[in-house]
């Protein structure tokens, strides 16, 4: 099996030993003893870091390794920068409900796998790992979570990077939208546009206010207030439409066998 590893140099190691604040994304076993785990960390990012005796260490790990614990961790890079050791860890805060259900451990991954196949820049960390906590929050203590919320955390997490399209005004006239009763999506450019100004031959997608009011809360509000959405079936369904189409288009991503691939 081939592990998910972080290579990083001597030259582009700022500290040897570190410790910082960490969300578990996957933990795996590559000895009888040892485990890699992929962590989230709010001042490095995505890093893969080897903890040897992890499944039973008890003094340095105290049995916290597990998928979507908060962790603060320390731990520092082998004598030639290639391999991150954890040292230790402490639990700060686990899931209880989403440990139980499998659907909403399945929503999990779905924004894990997101996350890993976009990739996390240095400038980004923190902001990625608030939103990861923050959408973890929501599917622990929310009493019903709809099918769309994993669609909505990858429309947020290109909108914290700087990729999501503009839905307020017209690419092409620049009216706003707020009164229009149907916008179009223009895939190929990646903006909306009035009925006005879809011309034939456009790749369109049609969206109602609704949609347009779901997809400005979530770039508005942290994932923890999105349990207030509750859009219909149809508002929910164009919303996630041109999510995967954006995505797709220009992210160059689509999700098939598990995972996020490119295309």
């Amino acid at each position: 099996m081939l592990l998910p590893l972080c290579f990083c140099p001597v030259r582009d190691v700022v500290m040897q030993q570190w410790t910082d604040d960490a969300l578990v994304l996957r933990v795996g076993k590559f000895r009888e003893a040892d485990l890699w785990v992929r962590l989230l960390a709010r001042e490095r990012g995505l890093v893969t870091a080897f903890a040897f005796g992890g499944s039973r260490s008890r003094r340095r790990f105290t049995g916290c390794l597990d998928a979507f614990n908060v962790l603060r961790v320390s731990a520092g890079y082998s004598r030639d920068g290639r391999f991150l050791n954890m040292h230790e860890a402490t639990l700060l805060a686990g899931p209880e409900r989403l440990r139980r259900d499998w659907r909403r451990q399945g929503m999990a991954a779905n924004c894990v796998r997101f996350m890993e196949a976009m990739g996390v820049p240095p400038d980004n960390a923190g902001a990625s790992f608030l939103l990861m906590r923050g959408m973890l929050g929501l599917l622990e203590r929310e009493e019903s979570v709809p099918s769309v919320m994993p669609v909505l955390f990858r429309f947020r997490l290109a909108a914290e990077q700087g990729y999501a399209p503009e839905l307020h005004v017209c690419a092409r006239c620049g009216r706003e939208l707020a009164a229009e009763p149907k916008v179009h999506f223009l895939v190929g450019e990646g903006a909306a546009c009035c009925s006005s100004c879809r011309r034939p031959g456009d790749m369109s997608l049609a969206l109602d206010q609704e949609a347009l009011d779901v997809l400005g809360k979530v770039k508005e509000y942290s994932p923890e207030s999105w349990g207030m959405l509750n859009p219909s079936p149809e508002g929910a369904r164009q919303a996630a439409r041109l999510i995967d189409a954006f995505v797709r288009y220009h992210l160059g991503l689509e999700w098939g066998n598990g995972r996020f691939k490119s295309i």
